[in-house]
């Protein structure tokens, strides 16, 4: 499948996971919920993803997790913040170059509208 259209679905997903929850929860309840809703979808995902890192031919594993991991081609990376900030955009870049993923989302639900809170993010390669 498309990693365009694989976000597409993932973000009708997230939609309707905020518009039944509202911002002001905890991460892990907007990432477990919107688990669910992934299944409920028919797409495959994986949660807390190790992410190693590779230095000088070896992998290191440093404790780096992917919140969600769809269909083994695009990266969730999700927050609950007052503000995404630069950091925010540098680790899930971060996450798509260790992993050699093309397409990334960060989704902060902290936000009055979704649509506020969605950062598409795309890994040249």
């Amino acid at each position: 499948m498309d990693e365009n259209l694989i976000g597409e679905r993932i973000l009708g997903c997230a939609l309707k996971v905020h518009r039944a929850l509202g911002p002001g929860l905890l991460e892990g309840a907007y990432e477990a919920c919107l688990a669910y809703e992934l299944t409920k979808s028919g797409l495959n995902h994986a949660r807390q993803v190790a992410m190693p890192v590779e230095y000088d031919g070896v992998r290191i594993d440093l404790g780096y997790r992917l919140d969600i991991l769809v269909e083994d081609l695009v990266v969730i990376e999700i927050k609950a913040v007052d503000r995404v900030n630069d950091i925010h955009r540098a680790q899930i870049l971060s996450y798509l170059k260790l992993g050699r993923y093309r397409l990334g989302y960060l989704l902060n639900f902290n936000v009055k509208m979704l649509k506020d809170g969605i950062s598409r993010v795309a890994n040249g390669l």
